[in-house]
């Protein structure tokens, strides 16, 4: 018997990410946006402090993604994925290797963040199989990183929260301890001077088993999710050296990172270390479109174009790997990127991003701040009623004062759009250091 559907209510979407009866119960509804903003269905304006999702770094309703997929959906709307192509994914993997430094110059497509990590990881496996060295299958991430919430993401992931639901998860998996909590890198302006000796916990887990089991590792440059934390100086050359000595691929996850967010294209550039596989998202499309990517060294892609040339060489993919809608929106996001110079546009905002953030030092129950490019992060001391209280306070306030932020505990964190100007960073600071004073 068919049932009239209830247009307005909010019992029938089960939401990702969120405290579901609360959210029902005061509900935070947005119905449109552009540039810097959000409107809220009271009519409000939000600034939008943490590009959506970190993913807007283009801002919002941008004309050239706009126009772009409007043509695509004209023209063609899909197309397959395996065994044929169309010229908008190739041409976009061209614009997308012509970013990237060194010899990472092969573009996998996915559809998430997610998904790219899957791909890489398996890529990994892979790749040493390929080569004669099959018993390289371990994988190695790190405490605090966040890779997505596939089972392989999860497992190299290190956030606890997203882990103890889900059983034993992928099995072979090790962890390096993370680079956060030493005090004399507290309330540091960029990278932190002490703590690049922690890259030495490979050596520690090599020893432990054996670097002939070791696929590969995979660290995020900056860790996002986790609080913003920054890699002190050295600690991710130490880490290439490390993975170079024992055979051991290196993956960067950069579906934050990337395009543009640190000033640079990639972090493979700001920090000077080229990894063999790097994963992307998020920036690929402005976040208008779900896609994703992995770029890859072509010492990889090399390894695994051998055999029959009728043979396939990778069996992985997805049905909408390179979709023609995404490859359009890509496409417009490149060209907005280019024209705007968005790619590098964070390195003109991060000093007084810096000196704005750090201006909150001394502000009621903060214990530290952390920046780098244009991100960065204020975290609380832990409240009376245990951790997340006050920044899950901060987030309620600051949505009601008109900015959006992000949280992980007690750690608030920010990465606004690239079009950002001083006079959104000020709002946002100003906001940001009422409110911290407002919370008990």
């Amino acid at each position: 018997m068919d049932r009239e559907p209830q247009r307005n209510s909010l019992d029938a979407y089960w939401m990702p990410f969120t405290a579901n009866r609360q959210f029902k119960t005061n509900p935070r509804l947005f119905t449109s946006a552009e540039g810097m903003y959000f409107k809220t269905t009271d009519g409000r304006d939000v600034l939008d402090g943490v590009s959506a999702m970190w993913c807007s770094n283009a801002g919002h309703c941008r004309p050239r993604i706009t126009e772009a997929i409007r043509q695509q959906a004209g023209e063609m709307d899909y197309s397959p994925a395996f065994q044929i192509g169309h010229p908008k994914a190739f041409e976009l993997a061209n614009r997308l290797v012509a970013l990237m430094p060194g010899g990472l110059k092969h573009v996998f497509y996915t559809n998430s963040g997610s998904e790219s990590v899957e791909t890489a990881l398996k890529m990994a496996i892979a790749y040493h199989r390929v080569r004669g060295e099959g018993s390289r299958v371990r994988l190695i991430g790190r405490e605090k990183g966040y890779h997505g919430v596939n089972f392989g993401g999860m497992s190299v992931g290190g956030m606890v929260a997203n882990r103890k639901m889900f059983g034993t998860l992928v099995a072979g998996v090790d962890h390096l301890r993370h680079t956060h909590g030493d005090p004399r890198n507290s309330f540091s302006k960029g990278e932190p001077e002490y703590g690049a000796e922690l890259a030495d916990d490979l050596e520690r887990l090599v020893q432990l088993h054996d670097a002939s089991t070791i696929a590969a590792v995979i660290v995020e440059p900056v860790q996002g999710s986790g609080g913003v934390i920054v890699p002190p100086k050295g600690y991710l050359k130490r880490l290439r050296e490390i993975c170079d000595k024992h055979g051991i691929l290196l993956i960067f996850d950069e579906v934050i990172t990337g395009f543009g967010r640190l000033g640079k294209p990639f972090a493979v550039e700001y920090f000077g270390v080229e990894p063999d596989l790097v994963t992307t998202a998020k920036g690929i499309t402005n976040g208008v479109i779900p896609m994703g990517a992995v770029f890859a060294q072509s010492k990889i892609y090399d390894a695994f174009m051998t055999g029959p040339p009728n043979a396939i060489e990778f069996f992985h993919g997805y049905t909408y790997s390179g979709n023609p809608m995404a490859c359009a929106a890509a496409l417009g996001t490149l060209d907005t990127y280019e024209e705007e110079g968005l790619l590098t546009r964070a390195a003109t905002l991060a000093p007084y991003w810096e000196k704005a953030l750090h201006s909150l030092k001394g502000h009621r129950n903060v214990i530290d701040i952390r920046n780098i490019g244009f991100v960065g992060a204020v975290e609380l001391a832990t409240g009376p009623a245990g951790p997340t209280q006050r920044g899950f306070a901060a987030y309620l306030k600051l949505y009601e004062a008109g900015v959006l932020c992000r949280t992980t505990g007690d750690s608030i964190a920010f990465a606004p759009p690239l079009i950002a100007e001083h006079k959104h960073i000020d709002f946002l600071v100003d906001t940001l250091g009422k409110v911290i004073n407002s919370i008990d």
